[in-house]
């Protein structure tokens, strides 16, 4: 690494700087959910990488000011029993979008590559099934119109397992640690190759990877944000202005019932202004 790549590496923006570009690009996203719901567009984009390297919280800065209704986020649990005997993919289907809908997956089909491999949850066949069916079932979304993006945050091992210790000592955070994520930081080389076998058999050029460095979480944030946007040819779609009335429109007929008669929530904010 050259030393200007060094400085760049290592400078932080600052955070009002941070904080109005973000707000930007979420504002863009806006334009692009209009944009998906308008056209009937269906975009799928997947979110890997290793533990702590930033995916969660990207996905919570893209969803922001996003409809839940047309912008889901698809974060699957450890698959049932009975999705153990399906085929590996159809899980994944169901929360596939339709049209004028956005899928964010945060993890994907690619656990089959990583921790599934790693952690001997998937037979070596399977492994080497997966490696092969991917591409084909990503081509088969894509011939179908969907927008797919697939992005690989990355984050040195030394950073992973400082953000490991912050979760560990915060009360909030503790319950993103996993006995999982320790096992990660003993396998760090094995996840590395297997990342490595992934890359090769899955970055196509209909379907290539995107990695981002996460080093810093809020230059990952930007970086990622800004990529895809400029990846999907959305424009801005023109609304209609709503009108509103001056003021409040009713007849004067209307009597509201004794407040007696319903049950209120206390009022804990006057509390706290007591104690202020």
């Amino acid at each position: 690494m050259s030393d200007n790549e060094f400085e760049a590496a290592t400078r932080r923006l600052a955070d009002d700087v941070y904080e109005k570009e973000l707000l930007r690009l979420q504002s863009e996203f806006v334009k692009l959910q209009e944009w998906v719901r308008a056209t009937g567009s269906r975009v799928v984009v997947i979110f890997e990488g290793r533990d702590a390297a930033g995916k969660g919280g990207v996905i919570k800065r893209v969803t922001e000011y996003l409809s839940p209704r047309t912008v889901r986020i698809a974060a699957l649990p450890a698959p049932t029993e009975r999705e153990r005997g399906q085929w590996y993919f159809q899980r994944y289907v169901e929360h596939l979008p339709a049209r004028g809908e956005i899928t964010l997956f945060d993890r994907s089909w690619y656990n089959r590559a990583g921790v599934e491999k790693v952690m001997g949850f998937c037979t070596p066949e399977e492994h080497t099934q997966f490696l092969k069916q991917a591409p084909v079932f990503e081509q088969l979304l894509i011939d179908d119109g969907i927008l797919l993006r697939k992005y690989w945050f990355s984050v040195s091992q030394a950073e992973q397992l400082r953000r490991f210790r912050k979760r560990r000592n915060d009360p909030l955070r503790q319950w993103k640690l996993s006995p999982m994520d320790i096992e990660a930081l003993r396998r760090w080389e094995d996840y590395s190759r297997a990342r490595d076998e992934m890359m090769e058999r899955t970055d196509t050029a209909a379907s290539p990877w995107y990695l981002v460095e996460s080093e810093v979480k809020k230059h990952a944030r930007l970086n990622m944000m800004a990529h895809l946007l400029d990846s999907i040819p959305y424009r801005e779609v023109e609304h209609r202005r709503v009108s509103l009335p001056k003021k409040p429109v009713g007849t004067g007929l209307y009597e509201r019932p004794d407040r007696s008669l319903y049950r209120y929530v206390d009022d804990y904010a006057a509390t706290l202004l007591g104690d202020a």
